[in-house]
C-alpha cells in the first residue's frame, strides 16, 4: 500500500506540480489511498446495500435523521459564516484570487475549506439513509456521481489550491446546504411537513450555484492571476456536467408528467409527503406506511 501511494504521489507531481505545504500532515490530506478507499467503499455500498435490504424490514430512522440532518445544518452553516468573514478579512478579489494573496486570512480560508472536504466524507450518509430504509428510488446516477466526485475532487483541491479563487463554490454550496438539510430534518419530523413549501427553490438555487460558479471561475481566465488556470478550466467542465444533470433532474421532476409521477408515488406513500431535493425524491415514511395504513391526505 506504501509502495502504490508513493506511486500515486510520484505521478501526482509530476502532474499538478508540488503539493501545498501549508496542508502537510493534515488528517486523510498527506495520502490519497483513504479517500480512494472511502470512494470505493461507498460505491460497493451503493451496489450490495440494496441487494442485502430487499430481503429485509426497512429502518425508521427518523429519530437520527433529525440529528444527523440538524449537525449538517449547523455544520454547513459555520462553514459559510466562516467563510463569507474570512473572504471579507483577506479582502479576496472576485474576479481573480491567488492562493497566497490574502495573508492570515488564507490560513482561515483553507481551514474551513478541510472541513467543507471532510463534510462530503459524512453525506454519504445521505446514500446510507436510503439503503436503510428502502428508498431504492432515491439513488438515482446524478446523486451517486455527485456524492462520490465530491470528496475526490476536493482532496485534490486542499492539496494543491486549497484557498483563493477556491473560496467561491464552496460558500455557495454551503449556504445551500444550510436550507438543503434544515429542510430534510424538518420533514423528518411528521406534523412539519405540511408547512414545507420550498423544496422545488432548493433545486433552483443549486442550479443557480453552478451557473455563478461558472460565471465567477470565468473571471478567473478573463482576467488571469496566480490562481493556476487548469483547475479554473476543470471547475467549469464540472460545472456544466452538473447543470446537465440537475436541468434534466428539474424537468422530470417538476413537468407535468413529473407532478403525475409524484402523485401516483404520493397515493403509493398514502401521506402524501414527498421532496424531491438533490438529486433525488426523498420519502419520509416508507416504514411507517408498511406497518400502518393512513388516511390519504387531499392537499
Amino acid at each position: 500500500m506504501e509502495h502504490f501511494d508513493a506511486s500515486l504521489s510520484t505521478y501526482f507531481r509530476a502532474w499538478l506540480g508540488p503539493r501545498d505545504p501549508r496542508v502537510e500532515g493534515w488528517f486523510l490530506l498527506d495520502n490519497y489511498v483513504p479517500t480512494l478507499v472511502c470512494s470505493i467503499l461507498y460505491l460497493l455500498i451503493v451496489w450490495l446495500g440494496p441487494k442485502y435490504m430487499k430481503t429485509r424490514q426497512p429502518f425508521s430512522c427518523r429519530g437520527i435523521l433529525v440529528v444527523y440532518n440538524l449537525g449538517l445544518t449547523l455544520l454547513s452553516l459555520y462553514m459559510f459564516c466562516e467563510l463569507v468573514t474570512g473572504v471579507w478579512e483577506g479582502q479576496y478579489n472576485f474576479f481573480c484570487q491567488g492562493t497566497r494573496s490574502g495573508g492570515e486570512a488564507d490560513m482561515k480560508i483553507i481551514r474551513v475549506l478541510w472541513w467543507y472536504y471532510f463534510s462530503k466524507l459524512i453525506e454519504f450518509m445521505d446514500t446510507f439513509f436510503f439503503i436503510l430504509r428502502k428508498n431504492n428510488h432515491q439513488i438515482t446516477v446524478l446523486h451517486v456521481y455527485h456524492h462520490a466526485s465530491m470528496l475526490n475532487i476536493w482532496w485534490f483541491v486542499m492539496n494543491w489550491v486549497p484557498c483563493g479563487h477556491s473560496y467561491f463554490g464552496a460558500t455557495l454550496n454551503s449556504f445551500i446546504h444550510v436550507l438543503m438539510y434544515s429542510y430534510y430534518g424538518l420533514s423528518s419530523i411528521p406534523s412539519m411537513r405540511p408547512y414545507l413549501w420550498w423544496k422545488k427553490y432548493i433545486t433552483q438555487g443549486q442550479l443557480l450555484q453552478f451557473v455563478l460558479t461558472i460565471i465567477q471561475t470565468s473571471c478567473g481566465v478573463i482576467w488571469p492571476c496566480t490562481f493556476p488556470l487548469g483547475w479554473l478550466y476543470f471547475q467549469i467542465g464540472y460545472m456544466i456536467s452538473l447543470i446537465t444533470l440537475f436541468t434534466n433532474f428539474y424537468i422530470q421532476t417538476y413537468n407535468k408528467k413529473g407532478v403525475s409521477r409524484r402523485r401516483e408515488h404520493q397515493k403509493d406513500h398514502q401521506n402524501g409527503s414527498v421532496a424531491a431535493v438533490n438529486g433525488h425524491i426523498s420519502s419520509f415514511s416508507s416504514l411507517e406506511n408498511n406497518v400502518k395504513p393512513r388516511k390519504q391526505r387531499k392537499d
